[in-house]
């Protein structure tokens, strides 16, 4: 069976190796156009410091599984019906497609936000590394664009370790912080969870302002609400809207932005072509522990069909996400968005030994799909 996946990401790395892994005769072509995985979490190291741009990278070219090639390939074309791809380096076709390309940030439909800061990609991280060292004070906005956007929680974590580098910096006291999220709460599935991020706002003097999105950046430096109101800033840090991917897009695979996907099997309305992560509407987060998880259930059909088994369950939409909160502190939310009648969110306050299960998260997950821990990699 010939499986063509696009994109490298958590739900491409983890579909790949698990057929790999199946000793079923897979021939897996895997394609991203970048040559370096990088963990979401790591922007936020690289933001404030903590790990260099070139620390977190984990090279494709580590790369080695049996049955998968890699191919470092722009795709300019999908035809889900033909199952079949062009890049700027040729074509390909699979008797499966899966589509793991992830979201991608419009920019521009938020004037102004390209003549500020923005955090969610490496490069946005990197020019924040520079930027954050010179700044003395003043007001700051963290600002979600839109929703949906991938890692919900990353904005709150990125607003409480802005507080402890400015605190350490000595510049703290000069400083207001203001968190703007079109979110109602800050994780609305877990009550408990979203209770502990206010309260945590709270007593570091960081503003939280719910329910409402940055509509727009005005050139004197002033945020503007879609609720009418305006922040002025000295620093923003921003969260682009985000939408599938152009070539996704034209592709005719998406509806409002996004490919629509069986919940059960994560097969879009095309036969054998499956889509999984961020660039679908599957019904849970856009996280990488979801598109893993999604992954999974796929590569688990496949396997069944190579063996002429019967299908897996369907998938659960189940995840936890690790929450930073500053002062070294890490806590987790286990989300449970489909087995169940509603959507649940259960907390876990910080405690070392968390610390240590997210540190076991990315090193368990670099040596099972790279094989090592490569040398200057964050633990």
């Amino acid at each position: 069976m010939r499986v063509l996946v696009l994109g490298a990401g958590f739900g491409g790395l983890e579909l790949a190796t698990m057929l790999s892994e199946s000793g079923e005769p897979f021939e897996v072509t895997l394609i991203d156009k970048s040559d370096a995985f990088v963990f979401g979490y790591s922007k936020l190291d690289v933001m404030f410091g903590r790990a260099t741009p070139d620390g977190v990278r984990l090279p494709y070219a580590d790369l080695s599984k049996p049955g998968v090639e890699l191919l470092q390939e722009t795709v300019l074309e999908i035809d889900p019906a033909a199952k079949a791809v062009r890049t700027d380096a040729g074509s390909h076709e699979g008797d499966v497609l899966v589509v793991a390309l992830g979201a991608d940030y419009d920019i521009d439909a938020t004037p102004g936000l390209a003549e500020v800061d923005e955090f969610y990609s490496v490069a946005g991280a990197e020019a924040l590394a520079a930027k954050l060292p010179s700044f003395d004070g003043g007001r700051v906005v963290v600002g979600v664009c839109d929703a949906p956007y991938k890692c919900p929680p990353a904005p709150s974590e990125a607003s409480l370790l802005l507080h402890d580098f400015l605190g350490d910096k000595g510049v703290r006291g000069d400083t207001e912080i203001a968190f703007v999220s079109p979110l109602p709460t800050p994780i609305p599935p877990s009550p408990e969870t979203s209770q502990a991020l206010l309260s945590a706002f709270s007593e570091r003097g960081i503003e939280w302002i719910g329910g409402t999105r940055i509509s727009s950046i005005d050139d004197d430096k002033v945020a503007k609400l879609d609720d009418g109101r305006e922040l002025p800033f000295d620093l923003f840090l921003g969260v682009p809207k985000h939408r599938a991917p152009d070539v996704v897009i034209e592709s005719g695979m998406t509806e409002n932005g996004y490919i629509p996907v069986s919940s059960e099997n994560l097969q879009t309305r095309y036969p054998g072509v499956y889509a999984v992560g961020d660039v679908t509407t599957a019904g849970v987060p856009k996280a990488g522990v979801f598109a893993e998880g999604a992954a999974r259930v796929v590569a688990k059909v496949l396997i069944a069909v190579a063996r002429g088994g019967e299908h897996p369950p369907p998938y659960d939409g189940r995840g936890s996400c690790y929450i930073e909160f500053g002062r070294g502190e890490i806590a987790r939310v286990d989300i449970d968005f489909l087995s169940g009648p509603e959507k649940t969110g259960v907390y876990q306050a910080p405690s070392a030994a968390l610390v240590a299960e997210k540190k076991e998260f990315g090193a368990s997950r670099r040596a099972r799909w790279f094989g090592h821990t490569p040398v200057g990699a964050p633990a």
